[in-house]
């Protein structure tokens, strides 16, 4: 039977919790109406109502701006030290060999990647259920439900690991060669994946750790251990892939052995700082908590499984795109593509950041019972993500040549490079938003607005537009990159309507 706190059932006390943030919304007005300002006006209103001053209006009182920084900042340093780590590691890649054997080392672990996204797609998922919850139940002053919520994700980011880990060695190899890699690619990209695989059981614990560490407003402690893992990966990196220090020259093995032990150390810090936590912290997870965790495990899944479909959604388009590159472009391509991303990801990281702060105070403003307060936070960080990608983008564009160049000496990649880093930076607005305003439906628990955002993106807009413009147009590469256009482009429109509808608010 449901237990019952002060005569009501866990149903009766949400469905309750609906119907006040129902008639919250109806105060701010009918969200189905057009507004009958431009919708940045509208948002910069509703930040600070009161402000006499025009210019204080605008940009708010800076009181919840420095909050989501605070948040952000440590997020987006963690996020940099990922993705300089993946663009250290593709230049250590891109040394290796003589010109056009570096393009087919970046293209085995561009094909290699594809799969390891998958799983790490998927785990990102369920951690962002895990922040829903637990900043729920953070804002509401239960830790209990938090921990719960802790322990009940972090089962099932191990099970989901398992399962799709086990596929994907099962199905590696004849993968690799649908995908279009040539033999030659094929044989460098196996042994390099399956040590990458063999790390995903390690990252499922880190990730989900460390999520939870950031639904409780933690978000320096995973950026110090990111740091850790940092210098275990590069280091590992400088011994195994050239043989430094008398150790063996691994090559691309050795990247991916390096990835592993870095997997393992991320796991051993954060478990140390689990297990020092307080017993009454949300975050103090203890044997306990693991029993409780029975009842919240199908509210995992349940939150999770949109976004875990979004995921799949986005890397069978991934996978598909790849494919179309493989068999229609070659290794070059491929290669640049794999460079390209890399070293793009960094203009990604303030998106990163300003999602996860997002995810982080909606899901706690309306635990505690204030949906205005989640909506000023979404638009406020939008602003702040749009702002920045701008900034970004333009620097990207301008340094692509030099920046392909520190990567690569391998001139048909570096020539291939440049119209793609000048695609990517020009999509960097609308990647940034509707990252930004993922987080904030995420947060409230609303996995299934992303989901359809990220279908209409993929398989509406670029899988169709690449598809055409291969196999039908036969246009150069330059084409198939301005199809990533039209994909963020249509996600932020998406994303940004269904916010500024408000209905996200009550689909938890």
């Amino acid at each position: 039977m449901a237990r019952r706190r002060n005569g009501k059932s866990p149903s009766d006390s949400r469905r309750e919790s609906v119907r006040e943030v129902e008639r919250e919304i109806e105060d701010l007005g009918d969200p189905e109406a057009g507004p009958s300002l431009p919708s940045t006006t509208l948002a910069a209103q509703a930040v600070v109502p009161t402000a006499a001053d025009p210019a204080r209006r605008f940009l708010g009182d800076g009181s919840r701006t420095r909050e989501i920084l605070l948040l952000s900042w440590p997020v987006m340093l963690s996020q940099a030290l990922i993705a300089m780590t993946g663009l250290v590691d593709r230049a250590m890649v891109g040394r290796l060999g003589g010109e056009g054997d570096a393009a087919v080392t970046l293209a085995a672990v561009g094909f290699a990647t594809q799969f390891f996204f998958l799983i790490q797609s998927a785990l990102f998922a369920v951690g962002m259920a895990c922040v829903a919850l637990m900043a729920r139940a953070i804002g509401a002053k239960d830790p209990a439900r938090a921990r719960a919520a802790m322990a009940a994700s972090l089962e099932v980011a191990v099970v989901t690991t398992a399962v799709l880990t086990g596929a994907l060695f099962w199905v590696a190899r004849p993968a690799l060669g649908w995908l279009g890699a040539t033999d030659e690619v094929a044989d460098a990209a196996l042994p390099y994946l399956e040590l990458i695989l063999a790390s995903s059981l390690g990252m499922a614990v880190a990730l989900l750790l460390e999520s939870a560490l950031r639904a409780n407003r933690d978000m320096r402690t995973p950026m110090w251990i990111a740091g850790i893992v940092t210098i275990t990966k590069l280091g590992g990196n400088a011994l195994l892939i050239f043989g430094y220090a008398g150790f063996p020259r691994l090559e691309l093995v050795g990247a991916g052995l390096a990835t592993l032990i870095s997997q393992v150390v991320a796991v051993v810090f954060l478990g140390i700082v689990i297990a020092r936590a307080n017993r009454d912290s949300p975050v103090g997870l203890r044997i306990r908590d693991w029993q409780k965790a029975r009842g919240l495990r199908l509210e995992v899944i349940r939150i999770a499984l949109p976004s875990i479909a979004e995921r799949l959604l986005m890397n069978a388009a991934m996978l598909i795109y790849f494919w179309i590159l493989g068999h229609y472009y070659g290794t070059v391509s491929v290669a640049a593509y794999t460079v390209g991303v890399a070293l793009l990801s960094l203009s990604w990281v303030p998106g990163t950041g300003y999602a996860q702060a997002c995810a982080t105070l909606v899901g706690q403003a309306l635990g505690a019972g204030r949906p205005r307060e989640a909506i000023r936070i979404g638009w406020r960080c939008a602003g702040l993500a749009l702002g920045t990608a701008v900034i970004l983008g333009v620097v990207f564009a301008l340094s692509r040549t030099p920046l392909a160049e520190l990567f690569t000496d391998d001139p048909t990649v570096i020539a291939a490079l440049g119209p793609f880093m000048l695609t990517l930076a020009v999509a960097q607005p609308f990647l940034q938003v509707h990252f930004t305003l993922a987080g904030a439906h995420r947060g409230a628990g609303d996995t299934w607005t992303p989901l359809v955002a990220a279908a209409v993106g993929n398989w509406v807009f670029r899988v169709p537009l690449a598809l055409l413009c291969a196999i039908t147009l036969e246009t150069s590469v330059e084409w198939i990159w301005y199809a990533i256009v039209f994909d963020h482009v249509s996600r932020a429109g998406w994303l940004t309507l269904s916010f500024a509808r408000g209905r996200f608010l009550t689909r938890y």
